[in-house]
């Protein structure tokens, strides 16, 4: 099994124990999320100690207030190293508002601009603004290989299925209200799945209430499988050659 998206500097406890911890139940690849430049280090550290993890890098739409130009260059950077297998998490967030519609627009589109250029997949994040980033991703990111993390649009499953984007499933989908999004991961076609923790964010239900970290990709993976009547192994096959494609591991 692999966890598509985590946050390892923000888990607990360190690196080493989490990942271990993941090996240990069977999570044999993960990839960490740089969501602004002291994190992206971070992130590059941990992908250059521990052969199972890769980078993610990017600026959380939440922390783009006074983006400019200039700011995507250290993301580019980033981008250019070996271990890194994505741009993002990026997007936009108006649940939360914490820096302007404006600048989390001009990083988003700094962000797609990014990961054209340097040929690597797109990793979005939407909350409570839909409308605008499918427009702007149908209308500036056509051709670029897009992952919904923490997909959260079920409405909007079948234009993701339409332009071929993945649709990453994280804890939430284990909760018992969570129908919309159980019906989506029991729909979305095979090759466009993929599985994650958000940790330490959004612990599935077997351990809801704790702390999340990679590990706990099995639960949701196996809540998953349950949904769509396939097994386990069925799943991570499935799973696995879906990242191996998307993330060049």
């Amino acid at each position: 099994m692999i966890d598509s998206h985590c946050h390892l500097d923000v888990c607990e406890p360190p690196d080493d124990e989490l990942v271990a911890r993941a090996g240990e139940a069977g999570v044999r690849r993960l990839a960490t999320v740089g969501m602004d430049d002291a994190s992206i280090e971070r992130a590059l550290t941990a992908a250059h100690s521990h052969e199972a993890v890769y980078a993610i890098v990017g600026r959380h739409p939440n922390e783009s207030a006074g983006f400019t130009g200039a700011e995507i260059e250290p993301i580019e950077r980033a981008a250019a190293d070996e271990r890194v297998r994505a741009i993002g998490e990026t997007g936009l967030d108006y649940y939360r508002d914490h820096a302007p519609r404006e600048d989390q627009m001009r990083a988003f589109l700094a962000h797609i601009d990014l990961a054209r250029r340097a040929g690597l997949p797109l990793v979005i994040h939407t909350r409570a603004a839909e409308e605008d980033t499918f427009g702007a991703l149908r209308e500036h990111a056509d051709g670029l290989t897009v992952i919904m993390h923490c997909f959260s649009a079920p409405g909007r499953l079948d234009e993701c299925v339409e332009r071929g984007w993945f649709c990453s499933f994280a804890g939430n989908v284990t909760y018992p209200k969570s129908t919309d999004l159980q019906a989506a991961a029991r729909d979305v076609p095979d090759e466009l799945l993929l599985v994650e923790t958000d940790s330490p964010f959004l612990s599935p239900q077997p351990v809801r209430g704790k702390r999340n970290e990679p590990a706990n990709v099995v639960h949701t993976a196996r809540y998953v499988a349950e949904l769509r009547g396939v097994s386990y192994e069925d799943l991570d096959a499935t799973v696995e050659r879906n990242a191996a494609r998307v993330f060049g591991w």
